[in-house]
């Protein structure tokens, strides 16, 4: 297991993160999974023993069993809670009032201590917001998350899911206001949806903010399961959770590229999926989840995946994505000004 700087940090996480979004099963989640402690004890295990360190979760996830559930296998396992790097996640809905939810400094300072309860430990590693808040100022969201870490109940804070703006605005304010900055984004990165390439990467890289994926498999849709005009798929994507939102056809001319390279590699498509996050600069840590031990066990031997230049040339052309301006008049004039 390779082990990455988080962001402009001197803390080394593993680059496969454990994703905990399958445990419990309570309400909007049920459909992504509901693994009781049994299992989640083993993939937990699972995990540190192929030497990753780095679990995230959020208060949300099960309406926050999952962090229940996490914190409960740290303990079961009896593994050193100094050796684990824990995150977890606040802006969602936590409740029927009108402050139980977004970037408030109550709702922040509440809702951190709830997940200290849940996770049976006294302080986090990382702290995330789960999105942006159009109606909390930032200023507000930053100081409440600065306190936290002055008062040692978090480490580092992160964010995830923002626009670049958005995130650049934080930034500058905590720059100006001497507050604790966002460390990292965890945002939606894949084979299949490139995206974050046009704004939020060249932010990422330029002010060394670290990048933990979520969903790197596309909604399993990368998972080498569902084949172009095929009926009778399972699966989350065919079970009313056809989410993250997904060109297929795009995706399935991926899949046409991947699927011949895995049996030539011996390998899965959704190995292959993973190592090419593991290829890109940018991405810190890619976050895996299962439902299954078998599922995490094929996840954890991406990083044993290596490509050819070739290989990695026909995935860019496949997937890379279409011209879009300003980029494309950036590429064009800036030619005259590289080392």
């Amino acid at each position: 297991m390779k082990y990455n700087l988080l962001g402009n940090t001197g803390l080394k996480v593993s680059e496969l993160c454990l994703g905990t979004m399958t445990f419990g099963g309570k309400g909007y989640f049920k459909v992504i999974g509901s693994l009781g402690q049994d299992v989640a004890d083993e993939l937990v295990k699972r995990s540190v023993d192929t030497g990753v360190n780095f679990i995230d979760t959020a208060n949300v996830y099960s309406e926050g069993w999952s962090e229940e559930i996490t914190g409960q296998a740290i303990h079961n396992l009896g593994l050193n809670r100094y050796d684990i790097i824990l995150a977890t996640k606040v802006r969602g809905t936590m409740g029927a009032g009108p402050n139980d939810k977004g970037l408030t400094r109550k709702h922040i300072i509440q809702q951190a201590e709830e997940s200290l309860k849940r996770l049976k430990t006294d302080y986090i590693d990382l702290y995330q917001i789960h999105s942006y808040d159009p109606l909390t100022p930032l200023e507000e969201t930053l100081r409440a998350l600065d306190d936290l870490v002055r008062t040692g109940k978090v480490r580092y804070i992160g964010a995830s899911n923002m626009a670049a703006w958005q995130l650049m605005k934080a930034l500058a304010l905590s720059q100006q206001n001497h507050l604790e900055r966002f460390v990292s984004m965890q945002a939606y990165y894949t084979i299949a949806g490139r995206d974050l390439e046009r704004e939020l990467i060249p932010l990422l890289t330029d002010q060394k903010v670290g990048l933990m994926v979520w969903s790197p498999l596309a909604g399993g849709f990368l998972s080498g399961k569902y084949k172009r005009n095929a009926t009778g798929e399972e699966g989350r994507r065919t079970e009313n959770f056809d989410f993250p939102p997904l060109n297929k056809e795009r995706a399935f001319d991926i899949i046409d590229v991947l699927a011949p390279m895995a049996i030539d590699k011996k390998v899965t498509v959704s190995q292959l999926a993973l190592a090419w996050l593991l290829h890109q600069p940018a991405v810190t840590s890619v976050i895996i989840g299962a439902n299954k031990v078998e599922q995490l066990a094929d996840n954890l031997r991406a990083p044993e995946v290596k490509f050819t230049s070739a290989e990695l040339s026909a995935i860019d052309a496949v997937s890379k994505l279409t011209p879009e301006y300003p980029g494309w008049m950036l590429e064009r004039t800036g030619g005259d000004r590289t080392k």
